[in-house]
C-alpha cells in the first residue's frame, strides 16, 4: 500500500487529478471490528421530511428545497477553494433530511474505497453500437481553462455529450457555461462542489482530500447540482466524484439524496496527461456500452486531437453516440 501511495503521488496531477486505469484502483480497507455494520435508526420525522432507509428523495422534494448559493474563493497558496454561500433561506425539510443523514450513517465504518465500489454505474445497458462521451470540466488553479477546439467539433459533427461540470469551473466560465447549457447536444451533470473524493473520513486519491464526513459528503454533491438547477432550471440527475473514487457508506448517501453516480468503463485521457495517440488508442477500441471519461478543461493537452482522430474510426464501425439519461446505466 506504501508503494502504490508513493507512485501515486508521483504522477502529475492534471485537470480531475488523474484517474487511474480501471485495473487495480479498487482498494478494501479494514473492516469494523465487530465485522457487520448496523445503521442508526432515523429520528421520528414527519415522512415528508426524510426518505425512508435504501429509498431515495423524489425531484419534488429536491425542487422543494431552498438552497443556498455557492460563491468560490480561493487561498493564494492553495489550489483547494474557499466555498462560500450566500442568499441562505433556512429550510427545515432539508434541515431535517440531513441531520436524519448524519445520524443514520454515525456508527457506520467503511470497507471499500474505489472507482468500483457497488452502486457506481460503470455502462450503458445495452446490446446496440452506442457510446456515451462524457467530460469533466474541473475548475480550480489549473483546471479552468476550456477546451472550445473539443467543444466546437462535436457541435459541427452534431455528437451528443454529457459535461460533467465543477462549480468551481463554472464560476470562472459563468457566460460558457449558459452557452454549453442552452445546447441541446449537451447533458449538464454535477461534479461537485470542490471536486474532492467522496469519502466520510477524509479519504484522499491522487493527492486529493476527500470529503470528511456525511455532511461534507451531502454538500459536495447538493451544493453545486442547486446551482445548476438555480442556472439551468434543471436539476441533475447524475453526479461524479472529483478523481471518481467513492466509498460505500459515501454512495448510500448519494442514492438517499437522489443522485445516481456515473463511473466509467473507457479511461480516455486519464486526467488529460495522455498525448493524441493514446487517446486514440483508448476511445477508437471503447466496445458497446462503454462510458468514455475524457476532460473539456485542458485546451492546452491532447485531448481534442485524439477525440477528433478516434470519432471517424467509431462511426466506421457503425457506432453512434448518446447522452447518458438515453439508456439505463449499469455497474
Amino acid at each position: 500500500m506504501c508503494l502504490l501511495f508513493f507512485m501515486s503521488a508521483m504522477i502529475t496531477l492534471a485537470g480531475c487529478g488523474v484517474e487511474p486505469s480501471a485495473e487495480g484502483v479498487e482498494m478494501a480497507v479494514a473492516s469494523t471490528s465487530a465485522g457487520t455494520t448496523t445503521l442508526t435508526p432515523i429520528p421520528t420525522l414527519a415522512p415528508s421530511a426524510v426518505p425512508p432507509a435504501n429509498t431515495t428523495l423524489t425531484t419534488p422534494m429536491s425542487n422543494s428545497i431552498v438552497s443556498p448559493v455557492a460563491t468560490l474563493s480561493f487561498h493564494p497558496s492553495s489550489e483547494s477553494p474557499t466555498v462560500k454561500t450566500v442568499d441562505i433561506e433556512a429550510d427545515p425539510a432539508f434541515a431535517s433530511v440531513e441531520q436524519s443523514l448524519i445520524a443514520r450513517y454515525a456508527s457506520v465504518s467503511p470497507t471499500k474505497w474505489g472507482e468500483r465500489v457497488p452502486g457506481v454505474k460503470t455502462r450503458l445497458h445495452t446490446k446496440d453500437k452506442v457510446i456515451a462521451l462524457t467530460f469533466d470540466a474541473c475548475g480550480g488553479k489549473e483546471g479552468s481553462d476550456y477546451d472550445e477546439k473539443l467543444i466546437q467539433y462535436l457541435i459541427q459533427e452534431q455528437i451528443p455529450a454529457t459535461l460533467f461540470i465543477n462549480a468551481r469551473w463554472i464560476a470562472a466560465n459563468p457566460s460558457t457555461f449558459q452557452d454549453l447549457a442552452s445546447n441541446p447536444l449537451f447533458e449538464i451533470e454535477n461534479h461537485g462542489t470542490e471536486h474532492r473524493p467522496l469519502s466520510v473520513t477524509g479519504k484522499p486519491a491522487y493527492g486529493i482530500a476527500g470529503t470528511k464526513n456525511v455532511k461534507e459528503v451531502i454538500h459536495e454533491m447538493k451544493d453545486n447540482a442547486d446551482q445548476i438547477e438555480k442556472l439551468t432550471g434543471k436539476r441533475p440527475l447524475f453526479f461524479r466524484s472529483g478523481t471518481a473514487f467513492y466509498d460505500e457508506i459515501a454512495v448510500s448517501v448519494a442514492h438517499d439524496l437522489g443522485f445516481e453516480l456515473a463511473g466509467y468503463s473507457v479511461l480516455g485521457d486519464a486526467g488529460a496527461t495522455y498525448n493524441t495517440e493514446q487517446v486514440y488508442n483508448a476511445i477508437s477500441k471503447a466496445p458497446s456500452g462503454s462510458i468514455v471519461l475524457a476532460h473539456m478543461n485542458h485546451p492546452e493537452k491532447d485531448t481534442a486531437e485524439g477525440v477528433i482522430k478516434a470519432i471517424p474510426q467509431l462511426r466506421k464501425l457503425g457506432y453512434n453516440f448518446v447522452l447518458l439519461a438515453a439508456l439505463e446505466l449499469i455497474e
